[in-house]
């Protein structure tokens, strides 16, 4: 199994990067792995300590239809160039934590995808340089208020709310271009998306050398890659949860906000 690298919070608040051991203990990391950590002397045992989303980024930039099947099932063309939007900080949560649902929407959708985590300062990169500031993967649910992206034309608002941008559960160094995604509701044994990585249009370190011509990656920095064909709607109490092989996968419920 590879290294999962998470970040974890302990009962007196205090916040740690580590490494995941098979036993669900933590090595502690004395600062981010991305930025040089090194095993610290403090073991965590499993039960002491609670799961955070597993970076805390600057800035999440997302990348709309990237898969061909979930461009062609809203109904518009591939795009020529990466179609890139942000989403605030603030949307990020852990796995096992909920997706509130705003009073505002009476349509949120799941939209799983690939994170990547940035491990190096990127600017102005070529596609080279743009595969080594990849630090590692994991996954995300890119939560959208479908109605409200359809009124408001720009995406803001209905990407932006709270809890809007699980990810985790921990973050793993590589990951085979043939990994499946998949996204599965509630007990449901079909997935509701299925796809493969290397079904994307535009390719990881594309994104990433295509998103630092534009603005600089810092270390830590989320990439959402898109998601496939078969989006669809929760409801409040439904369970989602996002597989991507070679990773694990991010579970979370909906709730009332």
């Amino acid at each position: 199994m590879a290294q999962r690298y998470v970040r974890v919070k302990t009962p007196q608040g205090q916040t740690y990067y580590g490494w995941l051991n098979l036993n669900r203990s933590v090595e502690v990391l004395d600062a981010p792995p991305w930025l040089g950590g090194q095993s610290s002397d403090l073991t965590l045992e499993p039960d002491s300590y609670e799961l955070l989303a597993p970076c805390a980024p600057s800035k999440i930039v997302a990348v709309g239809k990237n898969y061909r099947n979930h461009a062609a099932e809203m109904g518009t063309a591939v795009p020529e160039e990466p179609l890139l939007f942000l989403k605030p900080p603030t949307t990020v949560t852990a796995n096992g934590q909920p997706i509130f649902y705003p009073k505002q929407s009476q349509r949120v959708d799941y939209e799983g995808e690939l994170a990547i985590v940035i491990g190096d300062r990127a600017k102005d990169c070529t596609l080279e340089q743009a595969l080594s500031k990849i630090w590692g993967y994991t996954i995300a649910n890119d939560v959208t208020a479908r109605d409200l992206q359809s009124k408001d034309v720009q995406w803001t608002r209905a990407k932006g709310f709270d809890s809007f941008c699980p990810l985790g559960p921990w973050i793993v160094r590589e990951l085979s271009a043939g990994a499946q995604l998949q996204t599965f509701l509630n007990d449901a044994p079909e997935p509701q998306q299925s796809a493969l990585i290397s079904d994307m249009v535009f390719s990881p370190e594309f994104l990433v050398s295509y998103i630092s011509q534009i603005m600089t990656l810092l270390p830590g920095d989320v990439v959402l890659t898109g998601t496939p064909a078969g989006i669809g709607p929760m409801q409040v109490g439904d369970r989602v949860r996002v597989e991507i092989e070679g990773i694990g996968s991010l579970e979370n419920f909906v709730a009332a906000r």
